[in-house]
Order: C-alpha cells, then sequence, then structure tokens
C-alpha cells in the first residue's frame, strides 16, 4: 500500500502529513462506522436480526432507524497499534497465506507404493502433530482443491496498482517522484558488459546453473551439491 497518492487530475503526487504514515487511524474508525452502519441496516432489512428481552422494541423499524442515527454520535475506536514483531514479521505471516501453497515440502514424509504419508496438525485435539497416509489418487485429488479456479486471482490490485493501467501509472509515479525511469534504471544495472550487482555495481558472471533435478540427483546419489556462490 503505498503512502500517497495522485492529486484529483493526475498532475502530482500526494505526500502524507506525517512521518512513517500507514492508515489515518480517525479516518479509519469513521469507514469501519459506516461499514458496520450499513452492515446492519442490511440484516435488518433481510430479516436476520432477532431481538429479545429489553432488546423487543428495537423490532420496529422506526425506533431501528432512530437506534442507528445515534451510532453516529460517538466516536468509534479502532485499535491501530504497531506489529509486535516488526514490519518483517507482518510481511511474512501474510506471505504464508498469499504465495503458500496447498502443503509444504517439509511435510512431506514418504511416498511409496502409490501412497502418499504426510504430517499434519490436530487443531481438535491440542495441536499435536500425526501422521496420514492417503492413496496417490486422493492425495492429489485434495491438493487439486486448493488451486484456484480459472479466471480467479489470489491476489487483487486496486487503485493505480490495478493490472489494466498499472505500467502506464507506475510510470507517471515515478515522474512526479523525481525518480529515475524504469528502463534507464535497468540499463544502468545491466550495463554494455552484462548484468551488474545493484548494491556494488560489479558486474554479474553466471558461473554455473543448478537445475532442482540436479540437486536432488546429487543428494540421492550422496554427491556434493555444487557451489552455487
Amino acid at each position: 500500500m503505498p503512502a500517497g497518492g495522485f492529486a484529483p487530475g493526475g498532475d502530482a503526487w500526494v505526500r502524507p502529513k506525517r512521518a512513517g504514515w500507514f492508515l489515518p487511524q480517525q479516518v479509519l474508525s469513521e469507514v469501519f462506522r459506516g461499514k458496520f452502519y450499513d452492515g446492519l441496516k442490511a440484516l435488518f432489512r433481510q430479516k436476520k436480526l432477532s431481538f429479545q428481552g429489553s432488546l423487543s422494541w428495537l423490532a420496529k423499524p422506526r425506533s431501528f432507524a432512530r437506534f442507528l442515527h445515534t451510532l453516529h454520535r460517538h466516536k468509534w475506536v479502532v485499535d491501530v497499534r504497531k506489529p509486535f514483531g516488526g514490519p518483517e514479521h507482518v510481511l511474512h505471516y501474510l506471505a504464508r497465506y498469499t504465495h503458500r501453497v496447498a502443503i509444504s515440502n517439509h511435510r512431506l514424509i514418504s511416498m511409496q507404493d502409490g501412497k502418499v504419508t504426510f504430517r499434519w496438525k490436530d487443531y481438535a485435539h491440542g495441536g499435536k502433530k500425526r501422521k496420514m497416509t492417503l492413496d496417490a489418487t486422493e492425495f492429489i485429488r485434495r491438493f487439486l482443491l486448493h488451486v484456484l479456479p480459472k479466471g480467479l486471482v489470489r491476489i487483487r490490485y486496486y487503485g493505480w496498482m490495478a493490472n489494466r493501467r498499472r505500467r502506464e501509472r507506475a510510470a507517471r509515479c515515478r515522474e512526479l517522484l523525481g525518480a529515475e525511469p524504469m528502463e534507464a534504471l535497468l540499463t544502468s544495472l545491466s550495463g554494455p558488459g552484462g548484468r551488474r550487482c545493484p548494491v556494488c555495481g560489479g558486474a554479474v558472471e553466471v558461473v554455473e546453473i543448478i537445475l532442482p533435478r540436479e540437486l536432488a540427483r546429487c543428494r540421492r546419489s550422496g554427491q556434493r551439491v555444487p557451489d552455487s556462490s
């Protein structure tokens, strides 16, 4: 989420008023209050709310409307705090949901005689780690249940980062911020002699390309794994 955005007309970049800004707490609380308000109204119209005892008077439309009106008289408090583990912890947590597959490799134990054995955590009994063995076809079936249907994406981008005009607007952002165009940046990193290190500026030389299957073959045969440095 960028800390800033385009001004109306797209001719300037609006920066945050405070350093270290991420989300304005006051605006966030008002937006949350509005969403909650709209959600209550929708549930009432759909007759999904039940009022019992001392709250039975809210079942009448006019009474419920007056009650909703009182919600705007108070400031709502939204809990916005720094993450306990720092921003790296937040990224690590989100990455588990945005970039992981259905099952990680370290949970796979073996595949023999057409059966797959893997570890799983039994949350119904205190999170104990257990083992499960399935036929390979059943394992693949369960794995494919986690594959998104065609047309659905796991990560969505909005605003100027939306896929349709992201390239054009990203270039406009760099222009308004006075940053070097991406094409020139890539050219300076590669240079006439090939790719260059973005840290020291030195030339990057490809010594050897190691494919995953070669690593697996070396481990099975006990051979020394080639040095990737």
